[in-house]
């Protein structure tokens, strides 16, 4: 096994051309065993959780399993949420790339189901979807069976969860017996086993083990914060690492609310995931994530089931999970395609006997580290400025730039050292001016009275205006200008007031808006 690459597993040409280009280079441990298995036609169960490349391992034999001439429905895998059926079916869209004719699907609750019944009825092959619709879909017979040839179970533990158990059964009653069934279940409940039991046929096991689990480039740290400390020490955290994207875990939909709103009203750019949301909130939130709008995602375990997003750089563990399993499904969500990923959990008090379970469970080290001071932070923000400072000199030609400094220290009494050492001042934040804005920062936040305060995530770091702002405002919605309240700008966001009963318009029109080209993300400033 230990030299096996795509080209000998037997595939088509168009799937090795497509899983090149996705940038696979050799099949995971789950590929390896699963793919041969499932074009032998075998049942499989495979234990193995997110991250471990499951999707390829029943999606690449389920695409060469299928017939492009035969427009009938060949295939079904059945997922716990929208999220991870649309995931699925990017991925084997995507897998699917070269090959001609082949429609995939996926289908779930939530979309309209005659905009559903109309694209089964052109002609689909292989459909992804969560149980109720897939059930809803059998009862209306808008799919239909007979040339079905392959089920796949994916996050079966998840589903059942969930309580889709009586609608799996139904689904698998409804199929032609001669089927294969295959099973993918980060763990083994008794109820799969039961299932596993009555719908397969001699299955095969295929077992990824922890250590192939525990994501090898993964950093992964702890920090003893007393619970009122937590903010300020993650804060912290993401000045010093400055991760391109990072998701923070929270135990609970309250905790996931309250720390957005801290994050947003210290300047970062911070959504929420969470149970509650509706499904439009949620697929506008990962969008934002995805795009790479908002940097800084927020969630609880059930709702972050299936973020797959490659440039997540860290994961917080604001609160540490309750079951050891959890840390795994966290963890992996970063150190993606081959990328160096960090961890980052905090621990109070007797939590620390959790987290050394956590450490046996996993068979991993996660090293304690000591919380950065405020100087830790700005010293490596002077490092990181200095390290572009590097990257300008030998890259860009700073000629004019340097008349301009030589004309300054020329016609004043500053050396060119006091001129550089003001402009690392002002890269690296905080000036007087701006240290006074932050302290009164407290006191900006109640808005007059039939005013609402909207909070913008560009600021004075991007060398915005006020007469910016309202120009933006007032251009993209057509409220008058003289309209608009009072704005307070800091380096990395604004705060602006505007008539409460235009909010919802300059809401809505400044959705796509650029401000000095750049778009931005406008939202209430006090959401709840």
């Amino acid at each position: 096994m230990e030299n096996m690459n795509f080209e000998n597993l037997g595939l088509c040409p168009e799937i090795v051309k497509a899983v090149k280009h996705m940038g696979f280079e050799e099949p995971s441990p789950i590929q390896a065993k699963a793919i041969p298995a499932m074009l032998e036609g075998k049942d499989l169960i495979g234990q193995a959780q997110t991250g471990t490349g499951k999707t390829a391992a029943f999606g690449i034999p389920l695409l060469q399993k299928i017939d492009p001439k035969n427009k009938k429905l060949q295939g079904v895998v059945l997922c716990p949420t929208r999220e991870l059926a649309i995931q699925v079916a990017e991925e084997i869209r995507n897998l699917a790339k070269y090959m001609h004719g082949i429609k995939v699907l996926p289908i779930y609750g939530g979309q309209e189901i005659v905009k559903q019944i109309r694209s089964l009825k052109s002609g689909t092959q292989l459909i992804i979807g969560t149980p109720g619709r897939v059930m809803d879909h059998m009862r209306r017979k808008t799919i239909k069976m007979d040339h079905l040839h392959t089920v796949v179970l994916d996050e079966a533990d998840e589903m059942l969860n969930m309580g889709f158990r009586e609608d799996i059964e139904t689904i698998l009653e409804g199929v032609p017996q001669d089927r294969q069934t295959v099973l993918f279940s980060a763990t083994m409940p008794k109820p799969i086993l039961e299932i596993t039991k009555k719908y397969q046929r001699n299955a095969e096991v295929i077992k990824v083990t922890k250590k192939e689990l525990t994501v090898p480039n993964i950093e992964q740290f702890y920090y003893e914060v007393k619970p009122k400390n937590k903010e300020e020490v993650l804060s912290r955290l993401l000045d010093i690492y400055t991760p391109k994207l990072s998701v923070v875990f929270c135990n609970t939909k309250k905790q996931v609310d309250l720390l957005v709103n801290a994050l947003l009203g210290r300047g970062y750019f911070a959504a929420g995931l969470h149970g509650d949301m509706k499904q439009e909130q949620r697929d506008r939130v990962m969008q934002g994530f995805r795009s790479g709008k908002t940097d800084i995602l927020v969630a609880t375990d059930v709702a972050a089931r299936g973020i797959d997003v490659d440039e997540v750089e860290a994961v917080f563990n604001y609160d540490l999970p309750q079951d050891d399993e959890y840390y795994v499904h966290r963890i992996g969500r970063t150190g993606r395609a081959g990328r160096i990923g960090r961890s980052f959990s905090f621990v109070s008090g007797k939590e620390v006997y959790k987290l050394k379970e956590i450490q046996r469970y996993c068979k991993t080290k996660i090293y304690a580290q000591k919380v950065p001071s405020l100087d830790d932070v700005a010293n490596t923000k002077i490092e990181n400025i200095l390290d572009d400072v590097d990257r300008i000199i030998e890259s860009e030609d700073l000629t004019s730039m340097m008349e301009a400094i030589e004309n300054k220290v020329n016609h004043s009494d500053y050396t060119a050292m006091d001129i550089a050492a003001a402009f690392l001042q002002m890269c690296a934040g905080m000036t007087k001016e701006d240290a006074e804005d932050e302290f009164d920062f407290g006191d900006t936040g109640a808005e007059d009275p039939g005013m609402v305060r909207l909070f913008i995530n560009i600021g004075k770091k991007q060398r915005v205006r006020p007469g910016d702002i309202v120009g933006a405002l007032a251009g993209e919605s057509g409220m008058p200008g003289k309209l608009i309240g009072t704005i307070d700008m800091f380096d990395k966001y604004t705060f602006v007031e505007v008539p409460r009963e235009y909010a919802k318009d300059v809401l809505e029109a400044m959705k796509h808006a650029k401000i000095k080209g750049k778009t931005i993300a406008i939202e209430p400033a006090n959401q709840k």
